[in-house]
C-alpha cells in the first residue's frame, strides 16, 4: 500500500529502513543526531539507533567526508549530510580526489560505496551560501553518481539505491521541495537509478528537467495546454550518468527540446544535454535546444533570489520562442 509523506519524510523513512536493514549503515553529519537536521530529515533516528550508527559530528566537512572513505574502506556504507550546499566546498577536495578516483587509482578492488546527501537549490528565503546549486561541478568528475528527486516516491527509492551503490553517489536534495507530498509504495519494485522518467506525455515540445525545477515544468506545461500546446515533461532525475537515450525519444516524437534548472545556464549541465541532443537528432530538430536557468552571477540574497531562478514567465517564453522556428 502507498502512503502520503512529504518528500523529507520519504528520504527519512528510506534512511530509516537502510539502518534497520543492514548494520552497516551510518549516517554522519552536522546536527543530523540530536537535532534531527535542520530540515528535520534525520529526525528520530538517533533517538531509535544510538549515537553509534548516527553521529552528530563536528563542522568539518572535509573531515566528515575524510572519516566516511576511511570508514567505506573498512566495509561500512556512510551517508554523510553537507548540511547545505554552499558547504560542500570545504570537502570539495576529498570527494574529488579521494572518493572519486579510489576505484580506479586501485584497478576496481577498492569500492567506496559513499552517499553524500545535499540538501539544494533556492526558493526558501535563505542566506548566503545556503542556496546553490553545484551539481555541475560534481558532474564534471568521472567517479561520481549525481542524481537529484523531484517527488517523494522518488526520494524514497533513489535513497535506497544510492545507499546500495558500490560507487559513491552525489544526492542532490531539492530543499524547496522538501514539504511538497507525494504518494510512496515501501513494497514497489524501483526502476533503475540512472533512468529518466516521462511525468506528462506530449507532442509539441519536451520540457527537460530534474530535482526542483520538474514540478515548474508540469505548472508550465498546465499553462501552454491553455493556449493549446501539448508539452511533454522529462524528469531526468540522473545528472550523471544522463539518460540520454530518453531524451532522445523525446525530442524524435516532440522535435523540440528547452533544458530547465536551477544552476546557471553557463557551462551547465543543459549544456551537455544541448550539445549531445544536437549531435544526436540534428535531422529531427526543429528549433534549436534552448536552456533557461540562474544566471552567470553570485545566488542573490534572497529578497532578489525570484528574480533569479526560473519561473513560469522565462519557461514559457523559451518554449514560445521554440515553437515559433
Amino acid at each position: 500500500m502507498a502512503d502520503k509523506m512529504a518528500l523529507a519524510k520519504a528520504i527519512n523513512e528510506s534512511l530509516r529502513r537502510a539502518l534497520e536493514s543492514d548494520p552497516k549503515v551510518l549516517i554522519m553529519g552536522e546536527d543530523v543526531g540530536k537535532l534531527g537536521g535542520v530540515f528535520r530529515v534525520t529526525d528520530g533516528l538517533q533517538k531509535d539507533f544510538g549515537e553509534s550508527r548516527v553521529i552528530d559530528t563536528p563542522l568539518a566537512e572535509s573531515g566528515i567526508v575524510g572519516t566516511a572513505i576511511g570508514l567505506a574502506l573498512r566495509g561500512y556504507r556512510p551517508v554523510v549530510e553537507i548540511q547545505f550546499d554552499g558547504f560542500v566546498f570545504p570537502a570539495y577536495d576529498q570527494i574529488v580526489t579521494q572518493l572519486a578516483k579510489m576505484h580506479a587509482r586501485s584497478l576496481g578492488k577498492v569500492k567506496l560505496p559513499v552517499v553524500v546527501r545535499i540538501p539544494y537549490g533556492g526558493g526558501i528565503g535563505a542566506v548566503e551560501h545556503h542556496s546553490e546549486s553545484p551539481e555541475a561541478l560534481f558532474a564534471h568528475v568521472a567517479g561520481l553518481k549525481i542524481v537529484s528527486p523531484s517527488n517523494a516516491s522518488d526520494a524514497y527509492w533513489m535513497m535506497q539505491q544510492a545507499i546500495q551503490s558500490d560507487d559513491p553517489v552525489i544526492f542532490f536534495e531539492p530543499k524547496r521541495r522538501y514539504w511538497d507530498k507525494g504518494e510512496v509504495n515501501a513494497e514497489a519494485i524501483p526502476g533503475p537509478l540512472h533512468k529518466a522518467q516521462v511525468v506528462r506525455e506530449g507532442t509539441d515540445l519536451t520540457l527537460a528537467a530534474y530535482g526542483p525545477m520538474v514540478k515548474l515544468c508540469q505548472e508550465v506545461a498546465d499553462a501552454a495546454a491553455e493556449e493549446g500546446r501539448n508539452l511533454e515533461v522529462l524528469d531526468l532525475r540522473s545528472v550523471s550518468p544522463l539518460d540520454f537515450d530518453s531524451i532522445q525519444a523525446s525530442v524524435e516524437k516532440t522535435r523540440r527540446l528547452v533544458v530547465v534548472h536551477e544552476a546557471p545556464v553557463f557551462f551547465g549541465s543543459g549544456a551537455e544535454i544541448a550539445a549531445r541532443i544536437t549531435e544526436r537528432c540534428f535531422y529531427h530538430l526543429e528549433a534549436p535546444v534552448l536552456r533557461v536557468g540562474g544566471y552567470h552571477a553570485p545566488y542573490p540574497p534572497a529578497r532578489l533570489e525570484e528574480e533569479y531562478l526560473p519561473n513560469l514567465d522565462r519557461v514559457l517564453d523559451a518554449v514560445d520562442r521554440s515553437l515559433a522556428y
